[in-house]
């Protein structure tokens, strides 16, 4: 089976798993893991930050985050299908006590006057906003990403009104790579940044959280609370270690495979509207003939795994698993259609 329900499904390469195997370890939760130190070390450094935090999953990162930033009652502004709203279990109330004030946007993006409109005023009767949280690439959008000029913008109104600026990064690096930015633009304008390790980056499990260092002190003992406290976990740093040293500048390969992918798809009567393309994640429109399911279904008898993420939606990620041969596969089985 050729697998594009996410690129959460990859598996360690050869050398990965060799740099696991040799991680020096110690107990993280007293500091003594060398492993994720360094791993925490190189992250902070990438984006020119104070520290870092290593725990098991982006949602734990995003939430922690939250909760640093917020009290009960405050309220997170955020576009409506971010993925702190819609894919984390309902969190951001169960785990901080916030509210959400969600914004229409642009395929998962929003913009600086959007942001000041949702901002509340200074009255009892409503709660107070305290945080905005972006997510660059937007998954359903489609792996959409920002310009950032517009993210200097949102960081503008977010400093006029003492409001904190969160990012959940799940897929930055692909936005880094698709728009040529750098790390260390994106730490001068965030408090805190969450990047996954495993997803394009190719891990088998971990994020990180990145922040001042006050902010990651206060994030370690959220992390214990959260059950996120591991052990001997230098063994999974080892591979973001790697991950971060050799698999960043190969995402240009998922985006082109994406972009051949979605050609292909163009041609066919059952696909409607394709969401532009610009990194690793196709969601195109079904029509016709099929439904998503259907056609989800239809591929899998063929040998390709995708994900109906609406009646009428289907997404394909390509990831570190997908070789230019699986790619040439899926175009012969979608010609086939």
């Amino acid at each position: 089976m050729i697998d594009f329900r996410s690129d959460t499904v990859t598996r360690p390469t050869p050398a990965m798993l060799e740099a696991m195997m040799q991680a020096p370890v110690g107990d993280d939760v007293f500091g003594e893991d060398p492993s994720i130190n360094q791993l925490e070390a190189i992250s902070a450094g990438l984006f020119g930050m104070e520290a870092a935090i290593f725990c098991p999953s982006g949602t734990m990162t995003n939430q922690i985050a939250i909760k640093c930033h917020t009290q009960p009652g405050d309220e997170v502004i955020c576009e409506r299908l971010s993925h702190v709203y819609q894919y984390e279990g309902g969190g951001i109330a169960f785990n901080s006590g916030a509210s959400v004030r969600l914004v229409d946007g642009n395929r998962g993006r929003i913009t600086a006057a959007q942001v000041e409109e949702s901002i509340n005023p200074d009255d009892v009767h409503k709660p107070a906003s305290t945080l905005v949280s972006l997510e660059n690439t937007a998954n359903r959008g489609g792996g959409s990403c920002y310009n950032f000029t517009d993210i200097q913008a949102i960081k503008e109104v977010c400093l006029q009104n003492k409001l904190k600026l969160h990012l959940d990064g799940a897929r930055l690096f692909n936005a880094l790579v698709a728009k040529n930015e750098t790390c260390r633009q994106y730490g001068e304008v965030f408090d805190t940044i969450s990047i996954c390790l495993s997803k394009g980056l190719g891990t088998p499990v971990g994020s990180v959280l990145i922040g001042p260092k006050e902010l990651i002190k206060k994030a370690r003992r959220i992390r214990k609370i959260f059950g996120g406290g591991m052990r001997q976990a230098g063994f999974m740093a080892a591979a973001g270690i790697y991950a971060l040293e050799h698999n960043v500048a190969r995402l240009a390969d998922d985006h082109r495979h994406a972009q051949e992918i979605a050609t292909a798809l163009q041609e066919k009567d059952f696909v409607g509207e394709i969401l532009p393309v610009e990194t690793n994640i196709i969601i195109f429109e079904v029509k016709g003939r099929f439904t998503a399911r259907d056609l989800a279904a239809k591929m899998k008898e063929l040998g390709i795994f995708v994900i109906a993420i609406s009646p009428k939606q289907v997404r394909i990620v390509v990831h570190l698993d997908i070789s230019p041969e699986n790619v040439q596969q899926t175009i012969k089985v979608i010609q086939s259609l």
